[in-house]
């Protein structure tokens, strides 16, 4: 049976990686999602999580249940959309970006419009957007001090975007490195850095949408191969700044454009 489309249903649908901790869940992700649909009045928000392994445990944890990118689309198309624009909170076009990408293109035609917009950081001009947003959450560091952020890093092409924000960092007169957990730059890299520089103190943020289990564990954990242990091991004192880029009001505000701009 053929689904009538209703040229008047419009839909945003929101894609993140998910996460399984609640707290920084509702003022990353949410909090995002709730501006996106404060900006589109005219469009029904919808979300979806492109990892299984988050929406299988939150299904069997906390009864909560999260559609995966075909389920969402296969949804909008059963209730008859007409469009759907489809924003990914990823911070760069990785494989997971490139997985999306795919499952959108396989909609193409089935919708009147289907427009997918780009993550974080993809133009120059993001790049310079997010630097002015990290200054906002970023005090002016003491003598000796600077701020470490934590990427995830990827074995995909676009881990070059790291080493392109560093960059950018210095070139904007921010006080502060980007290294990745698993690309590079590594913590070895950072901390080269960090001893010609003669730093003594470390200020510790993730470079993730959310402050989840690589924040939590990897970056600020108490066990050996943390990056705060490392760190402290090497002698540097050491602080911890647990709060995603979902929290930042101006990174909210990129993730709208970049919607708008997939709407154009």
């Amino acid at each position: 049976m053929k689904i009538k489309k209703d040229p008047n249903k419009k839909a945003v649908l929101v894609m993140s990686f998910g996460t399984s901790y609640a707290d920084t869940r509702k003022v990353t992700i949410e909090a995002t999602e709730q501006k996106i649909d404060k900006a589109f009045p005219n469009y029904e928000m919808r979300r979806a999580f492109t990892s299984n392994m988050i929406i299988k445990k939150l299904k069997e944890r906390d009864n909560i249940e999260v559609d995966n990118p075909s389920q969402a689309l296969e949804k909008l198309k059963q209730d008859g959309f007409s469009e759907v624009i489809v924003q990914p909170l990823h911070v760069m076009n990785g494989f997971e970006y490139d997985d999306l990408a795919k499952v959108v293109s396989q909609y193409e035609g089935i919708f009147d419009k289907i427009k997918m917009g780009t993550p974080l950081l993809t133009s120059i001009q993001d790049y310079k957007d997010l630097v002015e947003a990290l200054k906002t959450q970023i005090e002016e560091p003491k003598h000796n001090e600077v701020v470490v952020f934590m990427g995830h890093g990827t074995h995909h092409y676009s881990n070059s975007t790291y080493a392109c924000l560093d960059y950018m960092l210095e070139d904007m007169g921010v006080n502060a490195y980007v290294g990745t957990v698993e690309g590079y730059p590594e913590i070895d890299s950072v901390i080269k850095k960090l001893k010609k520089n003669n730093i003594e103190k470390v200020i510790l943020m993730p470079l993730m949408l959310v402050a989840g289990d690589h924040a939590n564990n990897d970056m600020a954990g108490d066990e050996e191969d943390s990056w705060k242990s490392i760190l402290k091991k090497e002698g540097f004192v050491v602080e911890t700044y647990l709060h995603g880029l979902g929290e930042n009001k101006k990174v909210q505000d990129m993730y709208v454009n970049h919607a708008k701009e997939a709407m154009k």
